[in-house]
């Protein structure tokens, strides 16, 4: 899948390197519970959690791909582990892509996907109270502010919007 600027594919094996480098970044870490960032290790484990949810549900977060460069900046997609309150769109960029629009590009693609390809009624993103350019993304795709929630342990604002909307 593309956008103007943007490849999504999924995520693979081939991704580590890149996907480490940017889950070790602390401002990254930051807003997904990895106060300090995430060692190699647990960005690995991560990595393969996202890979193996794309095996379970059949659709997962997207490597985010500049078009023009091929470089790996971020991952965005769908996302519904066990237990979490509904279809998420998520997005996660390496800090050198921030401020360019990718993120708000990769995550309405990642809405549509969801709307017309998985045929969701809803899709939401969790988001970590304080992360103020991520409610930003959400408003601009589309999202409302939702509710308050507590996931796995974590206060998160929950924003979103339905196929109607």
């Amino acid at each position: 899948m593309s956008t103007p600027r943007l490849v999504l594919r999924p995520l693979t094996g081939d991704d580590f390197d890149d996907y480490a480098a940017m889950m070790a970044d602390p401002e990254v870490g930051h807003f997904l519970g990895a106060e300090g960032g995430m060692s190699r290790a647990d960005a690995w484990r991560n990595l393969a959690m996202i890979i193996g949810h794309r095996e379970v549900r059949g659709y997962s977060m997207w490597a985010v791909l500049e078009k023009g460069t091929g470089r790996f900046v971020g991952r965005a997609g769908p996302w519904r582990p066990e237990g979490w309150p509904g279809l998420e769109v998520g997005w996660c960029l390496a800090r050198k892509a921030w401020g360019k629009g990718y993120a708000t590009e990769a995550a309405r693609a990642a809405v549509a996907y969801c709307f017309d390809e998985l045929g969701a009624d809803e899709v939401l993103s969790l988001i970590a109270p304080e992360n103020a350019r991520s409610v930003r993304v959400a408003e601009r795709i589309g999202h409302a502010f939702l509710r308050d929630a507590e996931v796995r342990g974590r206060p998160c604002r929950i924003y979103g919007q339905s196929r109607q909307a």
